[in-house]
């Protein structure tokens, strides 16, 4: 089963950890074929929140909402089943600082083709 692992913390915090520590997860996460894909994202000042309402495109410079955490990066992992994933998601390196958010994947589009 696919989970999405979101990193939250807040960026002064995740300026204490080195990015070898996450290099070094990250390295043992792929090599252990759980990774599916990671990434750690700009700053949260860069972001760009895009909405649609009733055909019109509105455009807000910075996250959808105003919190301590700010989303940081993420892991999509593969696991047999959610106490799997939750002990790689303990091993991030930022669980330490932040929290990580643990979410099943849901498979739209497998359920997709099985409707067909």
């Amino acid at each position: 089963m696919k989970y999405l692992c979101l990193v939250y913390c807040e960026e002064s915090m995740l300026d204490a950890l080195p990015d070898s520590d996450c290099l070094t997860y990250d390295e043992r996460i792929r090599q252990s074929g759980h990774c599916l894909a990671s990434e750690a994202l700009q700053p949260v000042h860069t972001a760009t929140t895009v909405r649609v309402r009733n055909g019109k495109v509105n455009i807000t410079d910075g996250p959808f909402a105003e919190t301590k955490e700010q989303l940081a990066g993420f892991y999509l992992i593969e696991a047999q089943h959610l106490d799997e994933a939750i002990q790689l998601a303990a091993q991030i390196p930022p669980a330490q600082v932040g929290s990580i958010e643990v979410r099943p994947i849901r498979p739209i589009r497998e359920m997709a083709q099985q409707s067909n």
